[in-house]
């Protein structure tokens, strides 16, 4: 059956959250790369609704801005006093009434702590809530251990009668092992009605929503229970206990799905996604690695051990061991690693080589580039086939600025160096082992430096290491520059 458009979703996140005995609100809480309100969000925005409300109340400021961040298009509501689950959703109600919204359609119900909630589980809801035509449909569960919770109550013949709380409950309900999640489908203007007619008469003196099941029963309109595929995705996170076997249950959920997609996970206990990380077939990824953000992983590649990604790209067929990168891009059939550490701003072409206890921070590494050893390589552009030698550093800062260096292609630069930023080495050059480089060297001359000058041998590099590479860059470089010069 095809599930018309709702007319909005109403996401109750207003609640303290004492348990999780944190200054941040509970559902702010991070699991799998979003907060706990973010997968919720995500999960109602596969339904495409109208609108999308949430209800803050305890932090609001810090949801509503954390709402701006990352869902700027979602609407809130205040609850001022947490006064009931039924007092809540009539605050989205009247909030909804002041934009001059009505109801008309199906309005579904989540709330903000359950990350574990899919999107298809709501669109299940709310087909099963408009085939049948009912007033409202609970989203119900069957759970291995129902203490504690309301549960759904069925007649003989299998039909919804009532939700019985844990306490209310005989020996007999209690043996039920149905219970209410606490989300619902309901009518819209039935819900816009029923919300203004919940009663405080309870031991807590709060309005719930579990009574509009009742009012609406009461008078005479169908009213039924949709059963979750996996009771899990009910789960609301109390405490950070419950967070953490969230988290595991999630993260195995993703793996599941880049393994069934092609990819190989070696050892999934040890390996942890995020929801938005893009993992390609073939690829294999090694015990001990973290993918974070919105890191993608290319056809082929092979990522860890000991990997720790954030809003990196690896290319197809690329090697990645035991680094640290964030906000990088490494480029198909690059290497990096071990004990490599990329920054944001680092980009390596295909082929490049970043190698043990190397640091790259807002630079380019070319094609075929290798920067195989115990080097700091900031603000810089490295050419095509270029080597850089071991225990060499890119002095990009003055005190004061930040300033680039450029290597040209195919230079080769000796162990040892410094390089004095803004400072530039031309195509083919050299330099020697210990040279501190503080003026541009020319295409194809070796640079060396001896106490505090530096000297230039102009041509070195075509009459020492002719036929190579870097003699030919440099008579290229040296016929561009002569034509230019005519």
């Amino acid at each position: 059956m095809s599930v018309s458009r709702p007319a909005a979703v109403i996401v109750l996140a207003a609640g303290e959250g004492t348990r999780m005995k944190s200054k941040l609100p509970k559902v702010l809480h991070e699991i799998c790369g979003r907060s706990m309100l973010g997968h919720v969000l995500a999960a109602s925005a596969e339904l495409d609704p109208e609108r999308v409300v949430v209800v803050v109340g305890h932090g609001r400021d810090q949801v509503t801005q954390h709402l701006k961040d990352v869902a700027p298009g979602v609407g809130t509501a205040v609850q001022d006093r947490q006064n009931g689950t039924g007092h809540a959703v009539r605050m989205a109600v009247d909030a909804l009434r002041a934009e001059g919204v009505t109801l008309s359609g199906t309005v579904v119900l989540a709330y903000g702590d359950t990350p574990l909630l899919r999107g298809e589980t709501l669109s299940d809801l709310v087909a099963a809530h408009e085939s049948a035509g009912n007033a409202v449909t609970v989203l119900s569960a069957k759970v291995p251990d129902p203490a504690g919770y309301g549960r759904v109550v069925r007649d003989a013949g299998g039909a919804f009668t009532e939700i019985v709380e844990h306490a209310d409950a005989t020996e007999e309900q209690r043996a039920v092992d149905e219970i209410n999640s606490g989300m619902y489908a309901f009518d819209g203007a039935l819900l816009s009605d029923v919300v203004n007619r919940l009663s405080t008469d309870n031991a807590k003196g709060e309005e719930y929503i579990t009574d509009a099941v009742a009012i609406l029963r009461g008078d005479g309109h169908p009213v039924d229970a949709a059963v979750a595929r996996d009771w899990v995705e009910i789960q609301g996170v109390n405490d950070r206990v419950q967070l953490a076997e969230a988290r595991r249950l999630l993260n195995d959920r993703l793996l599941t799905r880049i393994m069934r997609a092609g990819a190989t996970v070696v050892d999934p206990a040890t390996t942890w996604i995020d929801a938005e990380v893009e993992v390609g077939r073939d690829a294999v990824i090694e015990p001990q690695v973290q993918l974070q953000g919105a890191t993608v992983v290319g056809e082929g590649a092979h990522v860890g051990p000991g990997a720790l990604l954030r809003d990196t790209r690896v290319g197809a067929e690329a090697a990645v061991s035991h680094t640290v990168a964030h906000e990088a891009i490494i480029g198909a059939e690059a290497t990096v690693g071990p004990y490599a550490y990329l920054r944001p701003g680092a980009t390596l072409d295909r082929g490049a080589k970043v190698g043990t206890y190397v640091e790259v921070k807002n630079a380019t590494v070319g094609e075929g580039s290798k920067v195989p050893h115990l080097t700091y390589v900031g603000d810089a552009d490295i050419g095509r086939g270029v080597n850089i030698g071991a225990s060499s550093v890119f002095v990009n800062y003055d005190g004061v600025n930040k300033h680039r260096t450029t290597i040209g292609d195919h230079a080769r630069t000796g162990s040892d160096n410094t390089f004095v930023a803004p400072v530039g080495v031309g195509d083919g050059a050299y330099t020697g082992a210990g040279t501190v480089v503080r003026e541009d060297v020319p295409p194809g001359a070796l640079a060396v430096s001896a106490g505090h000058q530096q000297r230039n041998i102009d041509g070195w590099v075509r009459r020492k290491r002719p036929g190579t590479p870097a003699a030919d860059a440099a008579q290229r470089a040296d016929e561009a520059g002569g034509a230019s010069e005519g």
